[in-house]
């Protein structure tokens, strides 16, 4: 038979108002108090029936979590992160897929589901400030990612600048010189690929280094077989990189199949570094360099943002929040001492 409030309140002595209080967090309740009820709880087993606890505040108790990609580990490692922060407040977390495409993400970002989901968590790649202001549904949103800026929502991301910088100050300390960038995008107007190539061309100005433009590789997409093409389109030149600064890590990781399948040898001949930090690229041979977003704030800072927003607590107006970032020295791009 189910545990009750009711039964609760017997075992420790109480109303059953405060129990409610102690469970559902109503009313401060004394810590001696509260402590009597949650012996109480523990003993009996009780369990809260969320969904009843949802409905009674006018809530599904789900939230959605839209992503571009699901072959991304980025993606994976992000949801991951994000459902187990919905889980601890007491939230489903429901995943979304917009394969990058602009109609399906103005199509989630305008409410497509607001009839199941008390919020949304959206990652774009298409879509600009002016689609996101222009959004006429009310389902409260947060912003993760790199492709939207000063929209009137919180938003979650990193400093692409100032990450690309700090790949690219560990390459020149390696003593490189011919650093190449794959990830540039055909569709001029992606923001990440252009922060990035920007924190790239300003390492570069700092260092004293010029700017070749056929060490700028433009690809289609953002995974292995891009790099992996990227790369032997660089080695096909008359002047070689000695070292690749890659958009992501799955570019890098395919960059490093090309090298190895070009006889070259990573870091020897070639230094190669990637951001996100996936766990793929810790299994590698060799292991890989790269930037590392704090993946697990990220998420966790995207759902207690919204879950702020759709509980009413004062959030004050939308604001930009970075997590922060750190590079990650491992085989493809060793410190100097070990290179």
């Amino acid at each position: 038979m189910a545990v009750s409030l009711k039964d609760i309140a017997r075992r420790a002595g109480v109303s059953q108002a405060t129990v409610s209080n102690v469970v559902n967090g109503y009313r401060p309740v004394g810590e001696a108090t509260r402590a009597r009820v949650q012996q109480a709880i523990d003993e009996l087993g009780y369990t809260p029936n969320l969904s009843a606890r949802h409905l009674r505040r006018g809530r599904t108790g789900i939230i959605a979590l839209a992503i571009p990609e699901l072959n991304n580990p980025y993606f994976a490692e992000l949801a991951d992160a994000a459902i187990r922060a919905a889980t601890k407040r007491g939230y489903t977390l429901l995943l979304d897929y917009t394969d990058g495409d602009r109609d399906k993400e103005l199509l989630v970002a305008d409410g497509f589901r607001a009839q199941i989901i008390d919020g949304l968590i959206l990652s774009a790649v298409h879509l600009n400030r002016d689609d996101i202001a222009s959004r006429t549904s009310e389902t409260p949103m947060v912003l993760v990612g790199e492709a939207i800026y000063h929209a009137p929502y919180d938003h979650v991301v990193i400093d692409n600048l100032a990450a690309s910088r700090e790949a690219m100050r560990h390459l020149i300390a390696l003593g490189r010189r011919r650093i190449a960038f794959i990830g540039a995008h055909i569709e001029a107007n992606r923001a990440p690929s252009l922060l990035r190539l920007r924190g790239y061309t300003e390492a570069l100005e700092a260092a004293g280094l010029p700017f070749d433009p056929d060490l700028t590789v433009t690809t289609s997409g953002f995974g292995r077989g891009d790099g992996a093409a990227g790369m032997r389109a660089l080695l096909a030149l008359a002047q070689p990189p000695d070292a690749v600064f890659a958009f992501n890590d799955l570019i890098a990781l395919g960059a490093i199949r090309a090298l190895h399948d070009h006889g070259l040898r990573v870091p020897d001949d070639v230094s190669v570094i990637g951001i996100d930090d996936v766990e793929e690229g810790r299994f590698s041979i060799p292991t890989l360099t790269t930037i590392s977003p704090d993946k697990e704030m990220i998420g966790r800072l995207a759902v207690e943002k919204l879950l702020d927003r759709i509980e009413g607590r004062p959030a004050g107006p939308p604001v930009e929040f970075q997590p922060p970032f750190r590079l990650v020295v491992r085989e493809s791009a060793p410190a100097a001492a070990q290179a």
